[in-house]
C-alpha cells in the first residue's frame, strides 16, 4: 500500500508538460481567469436565475401548463430559535432586493435548460421574457426578530414567488445567521473593539463577504476582508502573520521593517517566539520610533491569552506606553470574550474568525419560506411539526416606559394591533422603494435594537422566551381555512 500511494504521489506532482495539460483541461486558462475576474468584479458569481433547486423550474411548468399565474403570497421566516439564541438579526435585504431587481434567465442559461431536455421547448420559450414584478415587504436590515414572525413577504404572480425561494432563503439565512452570531459577540465584548478574521475559514468567498457584512451591521468594528471594504464601504484592518516574523533572521528586525514600511499605524504580533520578550522588543522600537512613528497595538494570538495580556500589560506600562493596545486572537468564541471581560484581563480588541464566519455553535436556522395565500384565498400548510398560519401578517412590537422591547403580536396586516408595526413595503412591481439605507444606518439600527432587548434576552445563555403572541384574527383565519379544505 505505501509503494502504491509513494508511486501514485511520483506521478501526480511530476513536472513538465503535465502540469499546462491538467491545468488547460480543467478550464483554468489565462482566458478563463480573466473572465472570472471580470465576473468577480461585475458581482455577477452567484446571480444566475439557474442558482435554484430543479423542482423550482419543474414546479413552473407545471404552472404554466395549467395555466396558473394568479397572485401568491409567501412569507419567510423561522420555525424556532436554536438552543443557543435568544433572539435574532434580520441581515440580507439589501442582496435579496437585487437579486429580485435583476432576476433574468440569460441566453447560455436557457441554451442549458433546452439541452437538458427535461422541460419542454414552449416552457422555456416563455422564461426569455421572464422578470420578477411583484412586491416586497420586509423588516428593515439590522432589526431583532424571533421565531415565528415574518422576515420578508413576497407577493407575486406565483411563478416569480415561487422560483426565487431558494436563492431568497439562501441569502436571509446566512446573513441573518451571522448577523445574530456577531451581535452574541457584541453585547459579550461589553464595547471594546471587534474585528472579522474568518476569511480564510468561511465557506467560499460569498459567505466570507457576507461574514463581513452581516458582523459590520452587527457592531463588529470592520473587517480584515479587503473587498469586503471595497463592495460595503466597511472599515478594514490586519496586522501581519507569523510567517513575516519568520521570514527575518531577528524579531526584533522583522518589527522594525514594518513600523518603517507603515508608520503611525502599526500593530505587532509577538507570540511567535517568546510572548514576554516579544513586548520588550515592542517597547524598544517604540522608543526608538517614539519621533518618526507610533505602534498602535500588540496582537497576542496563541497560548493562555489572559495571563499574556496581563504580563504584556505590565511590560508595555513600565516600558513607559500605556497607550499601547492589546489585541487578542485565535479560536475565541464569545464565552471567552465574555469572560475576558468580566475577569478585566486588559485586552481592547479581539480578532474573530471561524466561530463567526461558519457560526460554529449554531451553523444553521430552521428557517422556510412558505405560501399563506394564492388567488385571493388564504393557504397554510397541516404538517405534523411543520404547520403554518395563514393570511398576510405584520408583527407589532411593544416598548415599556424605559424604552426596552416588552413582546411582539403577529396579526393580519388587516387586524392592526397596538405597537410599532415592523415590515415595511421596501419594493413595489419589481422596483425597489426609495433609496436603500446606508450599511452605517442600518449598523445603528441593530445597535438600537440590541439595546432595547430585555436584560434577559442580552444574556448568552437560554432564558425566559421573548413574548411573541398569534392575535385572535390569524387563529380565526386558519381554523377558517382548515374547515375550507378539511
Amino acid at each position: 500500500l505505501q509503494s502504491g500511494i509513494q508511486s501514485h504521489l511520483s506521478v501526480a506532482i511530476a513536472p513538465g508538460p503535465w502540469c499546462n495539460i491538467g491545468a488547460r483541461a480543467l478550464g483554468v486558462t489565462p482566458e478563463r481567469r480573466g473572465r472570472q475576474r471580470e465576473e468577480l468584479e461585475a458581482g455577477a458569481i452567484g446571480e444566475g436565475a439557474l442558482l435554484t433547486d430543479f423542482y423550482q423550474l419543474a414546479m413552473l411548468q407545471a404552472y404554466h401548463d395549467e395555466g396558473m399565474s394568479e397572485t401568491a403570497v409567501f412569507e419567510f421566516f423561522v420555525r424556532r430559535l436554536p438552543s443557543e439564541r435568544q433572539f435574532l438579526l434580520a441581515v440580507g435585504l439589501d442582496q435579496l432586493l437585487e437579486y429580485l431587481e435583476t432576476l433574468a434567465f440569460s441566453g447560455p442559461e436557457l441554451e442549458y435548460l433546452r439541452k437538458d431536455g427535461r422541460l419542454s421547448r414552449e416552457f422555456i420559450d416563455s422564461l426569455e421574457s421572464f422578470r420578477f414584478t411583484g412586491d416586497v415587504h420586509a423588516l428593515p436590515e439590522g432589526t431583532v426578530f424571533f421565531a415565528g414572525e415574518p422576515v420578508v413577504r413576497v407577493t407575486a404572480p406565483i411563478a416569480q414567488a415561487q422560483v426565487v425561494e431558494s436563492r431568497l432563503i439562501n441569502i436571509l439565512h446566512l446573513q441573518s445567521l451571522l448577523a445574530s452570531k456577531a451581535a452574541r459577540f457584541v453585547l459579550a465584548a461589553g464595547g471594546k473593539t471587534l474585528i472579522d478574521f474568518g476569511l480564510r475559514r468561511a465557506h467560499g468567498a460569498e459567505a466570507a463577504l457576507f461574514a463581513a457584512r452581516a458582523s459590520y451591521i452587527a457592531g463588529f468594528s470592520g473587517t480584515a476582508t479587503v473587498l469586503a471594504g471595497m463592495r460595503y464601504g466597511i472599515p478594514t484592518f490586519g496586522t501581519m502573520a507569523h510567517s513575516y516574523i519568520q521570514a527575518h533572521d531577528d524579531e526584533l528586525e522583522a518589527f522594525s521593517g514594518f513600523a518603517r514600511s507603515h508608520p503611525g499605524n502599526v500593530t505587532l504580533l509577538i507570540d511567535t517566539y517568546d510572548i514576554d520578550e516579544g513586548a520588550r522588543r515592542a517597547v524598544a522600537l517604540a522608543r526608538e520610533l517614539r519621533t518618526a512613528g507610533a505602534i498602535h497595538a500588540v496582537r497576542i494570538d496563541s497560548g493562555s491569552m489572559s495571563e499574556s495580556a496581563r504580563r504584556v500589560r505590565v511590560i508595555l506600562d513600565q516600558g513607559g506606553f500605556p497607550g499601547i493596545s492589546i489585541f487578542l486572537s485565535g479560536s475565541l468564541d464569545e464565552h471567552r470574550v465574555q469572560r475576558f471581560v468580566v475577569e478585566e484581563v486588559p485586552a481592547d480588541g479581539f480578532g474573530i474568525g471561524t466561530n463567526l464566519d461558519v457560526s460554529a455553535d449554531m451553523p444553521y436556522l430552521d428557517c422556510v419560506y412558505k405560501l399563506e395565500e394564492y388567488a385571493g384565498r388564504a393557504r397554510r400548510k397541516r404538517s405534523a411539526g411543520k404547520s403554518t398560519w395563514p393570511g398576510r401578517k405584520q408583527i407589532y412590537r411593544s416598548y415599556g416606559e424605559d424604552g426596552q422591547m416588552v413582546g411582539d403580536v403577529v396579526s393580519l396586516e388587516t387586524d392592526p394591533q397596538s405597537g410599532d408595526p415592523l415590515l415595511q413595503l421596501v419594493m413595489k412591481d419589481g422596483i425597489r422603494i426609495g433609496t436603500a439605507p446606508s450599511i452605517h444606518a442600518m449598523r445603528e439600527r441593530a445597535g438600537l435594537d440590541l439595546e432595547r432587548l430585555p436584560a434577559v434576552q442580552r444574556r448568552l445563555h437560554r432564558g425566559r422566551a421573548y413574548p411573541v403572541s398569534i392575535s385572535d384574527s390569524v387563529r380565526d383565519l386558519a381554523e377558517e381555512v382548515d374547515r375550507q379544505f378539511r
